[in-house]
């Protein structure tokens, strides 16, 4: 800038510009000059050609204003859609879904109280065939005892027979050597 630039200077936050220079003089002063309008006229144009911050920042509101809107607005349409499709769930999927789970719930403790009955029976015959098993293993075995008992008698009888004929024999055997001792001593003498 030159020293003309200097003096008129860019215009302040009021609009007014800043001169150079002294600053002793007053501002009335040089309110009448010519100077003074033509310093004035140059921060206007400065200030409409180069300033667009008061447009600038307008807009950026506006900007900001309809994004917010439309975020707001999107928003609320996702938060509405959400709502609807809570109450929709509430009022048809989750009874029906209740509905369904009742039955095949209702269902399934059926089948499992057939199930239930169904093993109780089969281990109450199982319990029985055991115990029917049992008591014929013990039937059994109290026959074979007995049939032993009664074998092991016979055996004993046997053996008492068989014993007394044993020394019958014997005896009978003793008396017929005895009786060929005394024939060999006749004809021996």
């Amino acid at each position: 800038m030159t020293s003309a630039g200097s003096a008129i200077g860019s215009p302040n936050k009021i609009g007014e510009p800043t001169l150079s220079g002294s600053g002793t003089k007053k501002r009335d002063s040089l309110g009448s000059s010519p100077a003074h309008a033509i310093a004035k006229d140059v921060g206007e144009i400065y200030s409409r050609i180069l300033d667009h911050r008061a447009v600038i920042q307008g807009e950026i509101r506006y900007f900001i204003k309809e994004f917010e809107e439309k975020r707001g607005l999107r928003e609320l349409r996702v938060l509405e859609n959400l709502k609807n499709t809570v109450f929709e769930a509430n009022a048809e999927t989750l009874p029906k879904c209740e509905e369904v789970m009742h039955g095949n719930l209702n269902e399934a403790l059926r089948r499992l109280h057939i199930a239930n009955e169904m093993i109780s029976r089969l281990q109450q015959r199982e319990q029985e065939n055991l115990q029917l098993q049992t008591e014929k293993r013990m039937t059994g075995e109290t026959q074979r005892r007995a049939q032993w008992e009664e074998f092991m008698k016979e055996q004993q009888n046997i053996k008492v027979v068989v014993d007394e004929e044993h020394t019958k024999a014997m005896e009978r055997l003793k008396e017929q050597y005895d009786a060929m001792e005394k024939d060999l001593a006749k004809y021996a003498a």
